[in-house]
């Protein structure tokens, strides 16, 4: 028996041991071409199988380690951390919120600039404000532009 089927339990040993009779039964009746692929697949498993398994190679200095800290554990730098380090982090977060500053200053400056816009072409028209609360008055606006 070998190692995997030693762990099974035994209605899955009774099961596995079925699947790999009726496999064994339908191999007979396949093409000659598809069971030689099926055998040289069979044989580069088993020998991928049988080959030691080989970890890369990591450096000393890019392996994170596991620091523990009291019930939980992170992740640390493997090498000792150098002082410009957290000042480039702590440079790149001031930068992002500089520009997040940035971008909110100009969103509320166009949005400014716009109701200034259509508050002043309000203001400055021959026509009330009032009359543009007036249901009539869209009705007027679009039967004027369809005339020519």
């Amino acid at each position: 028996m070998n190692q995997t089927t030693a762990t099974l339990s035994p209605e899955a040993d009774a099961f596995a041991r079925r699947v790999a009779l009726r496999l064994t039964q339908a191999s007979d009746e396949l093409h000659h071409d598809i069971s030689e692929r099926l055998r040289v697949a069979r044989l580069q498993a088993l020998a991928e199988r049988k080959r030691p398994a080989t970890q890369p190679a990591l450096h000393w200095r890019s392996a994170p380690a596991v620091l523990a800290q009291g019930p939980a554990a992170t992740l640390g730098g493997g090498a000792p951390s150098h002082w410009w380090q957290p000042a480039l982090s702590v440079v790149w977060i001031v930068a992002l919120l500089i520009g997040l500053v940035l971008v909110h200053h100009t969103q509320v400056e166009n949005t400014t600039s716009e109701l200034t816009e259509i508050d002043t072409a309000l203001l400055t028209d021959e026509l009330p404000p009032s009359a543009y609360a007036d249901p009539g008055f869209a009705q007027f606006l679009k039967s004027s532009r369809s005339k020519p």
